[in-house]
This record gives C-alpha cells, structure tokens and sequence, in this order.
C-alpha cells in the first residue's frame, strides 16, 4: 500500500499527503493538516473525503497525556556541533503544535503520526524529579551544564497542571547544578522566583524562541505557542530578574519570515536579550511532506519557491544532517542568512562571546566535605 499520495489544489504545486491524512476539520486549532503513519509502520491508512456530507461535523482533536514511567531521565549526546553533552524533556510531544518542529519524527518511535499526534497525544514524565535527583546523587556523576527543553517544550501548555518542569529546576537549584532552558513561552516567568536565585550564583540562562512578530502568521505556524508579544515580554521579565537570555531566531523559513531577521533581533535586544542564534527550517523524515501539505493548505503559491530554497541551502536535499551545518545550512542563501545575522547583532550590541555557566559549585545537599 502506498504511503503517500498526490493531490492538485487548484492552481497550487501537487500537495502530497500523508498516509493517514486528517479528517477534515479535525484540525481546527491545530498545526498539522495532516496525521501521516510513522515511517516504522507496517500497514498506511489513509481517509479519504468521497464528497458525500455526513450531516456531522468532524470530532475535534483533544489533547490526551499519558504518564510515562522512565527509568531515567538525562539523556547523553556525543553531538560536536552542540555546547552541551546531557539534556532533559520532561515531555514526549508538544502541544504548541509548530508545523516546523524538528521533533516531529521522533513520534514515530512510539508507533504515533508525526503529524497531529505529536501535538494531540502527549507523553508526561512525572518522576523526572525523583529521578533527577537520584541520578545527580550518583557517587561517579561529573556537573555540567543541563540542557532542559531540547527536543520538546519544557513549558508547553499542559506544565500549567503537571508542573514537572518546575519540579526539576528546584532539583537542580538545591544541587547548585547549572542548566540551560529553551522555550518559546511566557510561562517561563512563572519560575522566577527559582531562577532569579540561580542566576545570581551564574547556574541558569533562558533561550526564547521568537519566530515571527506578525501574529497571524504565528497562530498558522505555531498555534498553542504564546503570542509573539508574550515571548517578548518574558524575555524583558527575564533580564530584568538578571537572568541571561538569548533570543533564538528559528526557524528561519525562507520566502515566509527570513524578511524579519533584523525586526526580531531589534525587538529582542530592546527587550533585555543578550545573546542571539539563529536555526535555518530543518526537514528530517516526514517533517518535509509535513511542511508541504501545511504549505498547500495556507500559502499555496509559496510552496515550490520555499521548498526550493530550503535544497539550496542542503546540499539539493530537504535536510541535510551532517554536524556543523545542519543548523543553519550550506551555500549562498544560508550565507546571507549568516551575513544578516552577523550584521546586525553587531549593530545591536549583541554579546560576542557567549555566557558560560558555572559547574564548580555543585553539591550533593546534605554532603559532608572532608578538610584533609
């Protein structure tokens, strides 16, 4: 059985969609537009709208969380291009639901759609804490700095009730451990009150995702993410707390938000950030027809030009994964982006160097230190 097929919407490039494609109307409020089969999957599914009304209207996708019990929760990576080597998600899954999430594909691992089952059916680990502090407990364990957020949003919606996250940062302040947090929500400054302290001992900063500052293209792009104004503002609530932020401009999609480079960085700065980065639109796996088929349904006529740009930068390909370029890319469109960037960081007063955490201070609570 084929897992994909085409389809022509009128004077749109032919929209290619995924295997078990979304009924319609079950997307409403979400980023997917369609719910393709993992690429694990044996049997593709797909529904099919034959024209004939059903008098129903199509059931709305809820958000359903299952409890995962891990047996542990830092997870290693020998990455070169990457400054850290540990990282924790507290969450399988993002209900912002961001149509470019570089995620995406991992759902397939757990026999769900990269699709709208990655933002629909999500993965909680609620023993994260007591996990962490067991493994930082570890006689042999070394400190350095824990990414928190890396795959997944640590402060997507549902933290508001399961509050994991925050049960890891107060973790890591009672061992005086450093972490490095990314996110694109305000919820963020819920936490001040944790890291506030933590900055002040140089054990903590906060990368926020900015993508755009027009919000009409925010809500298509990343429709339970905060609005682009909330993003600011918690960078201001941040810096103002002396905490150090970096604002992450990413992804940058060409033809669709590269025109707001330099808007974003400005806003950015005014609003207390320090440091900025970029990431150009990465395709792994079923992320490419994910990102088509949401091409086809909203900006049609940008499809071809946008897909086509994104091979230039990859070497002809939709992604290309090897380290050191697979952030931003290869050739003349991503050395522009580059230039831009470069540019106008400098114009902006942006650090050069970036802030490096403290590790030195890490303590077991409760450790006794012998003065011989």
């Amino acid at each position: 059985m084929p897992k994909s097929r085409t389809r022509h919407d009128g004077d749109s490039a032919p929209r290619r969609l995924g295997a078990s494609t979304a009924q319609p109307g079950s997307a409403r409020g979400r980023g997917a537009t369609a719910n393709p089969d993992g690429r694990f999957e044996a049997i593709a599914r797909e529904i099919l709208d034959d024209g004939w009304p059903t008098g129903e209207p199509a059931p709305v996708r809820r958000t359903e969380v299952t409890l995962e019990r891990a047996r542990t929760i830092i997870t290693r990576n020998a990455s070169p291009d990457i400054p850290f080597d540990r990282s924790i998600n507290p969450y399988r899954g993002c209900e912002h639901g961001c149509i470019y999430c570089f995620a995406r594909p991992n759902h397939a691992y757990a026999g769900l759609s990269p699709g709208l089952d990655f933002e629909t059916k999500l993965f909680a680990k609620p023993d994260a804490a007591r996990l962490l502090e067991r493994e930082l407990s570890a006689p042999g364990y070394a400190p350095r700095t824990i990414a928190l957020g890396t795959a997944t949003d640590p402060y997507q919606p549902i933290e508001r009730e399961h509050r994991i996250t925050r049960a890891v940062l107060a973790v890591l302040a009672r061992f005086r451990h450093p972490v490095g947090i990314v996110t694109k929500s305000n919820l963020v400054t819920r936490d001040l009150d944790i890291l506030g302290g933590m900055a002040a001992q140089n054990l903590v900063k906060v990368a926020v995702s900015v993508t755009t500052l027009d919000p009409v293209l925010a809500r298509r792009m990343e429709p339970r993410a905060p609005h682009p104004q909330k993003r600011l503002e918690a960078i201001r609530a941040l810096s103002a707390a002396g905490v150090p932020v970096m604002v992450i401009v990413a992804p940058i999609i060409p033809a669709l938000n590269d025109h707001e480079i330099e808007a974003i960085l400005a806003e950015a700065r005014a609003c207390g950030a320090g440091e900025a980065n970029h990431v150009l639109l990465r395709l792994p796996h079923e992320l490419k027809d994910l990102v088509a088929d949401w091409f086809a349904a909203h900006y049609p006529g940008r499809r071809r030009h946008v897909l086509s740009l994104v091979a230039q930068a990859r070497g002809g390909r939709a992604y290309d994964a090897a380290f050191g370029t697979r952030m931003t890319g290869t050739g003349a469109y991503a050395e522009l982006i580059a230039t831009r960037m470069r540019l106008a960081k400098a114009r902006l007063g942006y650090a050069r160097e970036r802030v490096t955490l403290d590790a030195s201070a890490f303590a077991r609570p409760g450790e006794q230190f012998s003065l011989l």
